[in-house]
């Protein structure tokens, strides 16, 4: 199901072909650099995680880590989306992307596209939870009009909780 798109991007919901774009955006080190978790070794883990966290959240919430297809080449290149956070009681914006495509302005483009459709799934405000140091990710978090709300906590990390009314 496509959710939006833009000149350059599709997102859409995840599908059982995409699991080796899960397993790829989970085991590159480079990708995970601010991300807590050690890295996938396998593609039974990104299995899992496709039935497990990606599908349920679909089910059980309308919502969830959508893909991001480049149009170009057809290829997922990185996530983008909203997840509920239990222990914030609010959903946050979340985004990861191959390196190869870092710095082209993908990921303000992708989140500007999946915020304007979170009302639809009767989201009011978003949260962006990212760890110290991770500037990239903080300077997407501002270009899609999120402002720094505080310094907290999570997974046991440092984080700046950025957050939009929307």
């Amino acid at each position: 199901m496509i959710i939006a798109q833009t000149d350059r991007l599709i997102l859409r919901h995840f599908e059982a072909k995409d699991i080796e774009a899960i397993f790829l955006l989970n085991s590159i080190p480079e990708v995970l650099t601010y991300i807590p978790g050690e890295p996938m070794t396998s593609l039974s883990q990104a299995q899992q995680i496709f039935e497990n966290v990606v599908l349920k959240s679909y089910q059980e919430r309308g919502y969830g880590r959508w893909a991001v297809e480049h149009k170009f080449d057809g290829k997922v290149i990185g996530f983008c989306g909203p997840t509920y956070i239990k222990e914030y009681d609010e959903v946050e914006l979340g985004y990861r992307y191959l390196p190869e495509y870092w710095g082209q302005g993908i990921g303000s483009e992708a989140g500007l596209a999946a915020l304007s459709r979170f009302k639809e799934h009767g989201i009011d405000e978003a949260i962006a939870l990212i760890l110290i140091g991770n500037k990239g990710s903080e300077g997407v978090a501002q270009k899609v009009g999120m402002s720094l709300r505080e310094r907290n906590k999570f997974m046991g990390h440092k984080v700046n909780v950025y957050h939009k009314v929307l």
